[in-house]
């Protein structure tokens, strides 16, 4: 079965569903994070096959980083999340949970404090 891609206009947060191609447009889809049934369909983009030297590469590059400031919380999300896109891998609910709170502008150290094992046996 394909997978779909939607954005929740509820929550915002991104859900892949898996239909099989008989299901699209008849069943209605839910949000895996809030239940809204409003979901907006994402196209997906053209995947790039890189080596993992080649996604390193481009993060140790400093002059792509664009404004990058490790005092602003909200800068430090921005640069999570293109570093975890960079990476091409699925990242665990927890760092999309602490990327949403460094989002809001709340500080490292509080995230810290509340979800220690952050990355301890998630591999990152």
């Amino acid at each position: 079965m394909p997978t779909y891609d939607y954005a929740c206009r509820d929550c915002g947060k991104h859900n892949s569903i898996y239909q099989a191609y008989e299901e699209y447009g008849v069943v209605s889809v839910v949000c895996q994070h809030c239940s809204s049934e409003k979901l907006e369909r994402i196209i997906g983009r053209v995947r790039v096959a890189r080596s993992e030297e080649s996604r390193i590469e481009s993060l140790a590059d400093p002059s792509a980083w664009g404004d990058f400031d490790e005092s602003d919380p909200r800068s430090m999300a921005k640069m999570m999340r293109k570093m975890g896109n960079e990476m091409g891998e699925e990242m665990p609910p927890e760092f999309d949970e602490a990327i949403d709170r460094l989002e809001s502008g709340e500080s490292p150290d509080e995230i810290e404090k509340s979800m220690p094992d952050l990355g301890m046996n998630e591999g990152f």
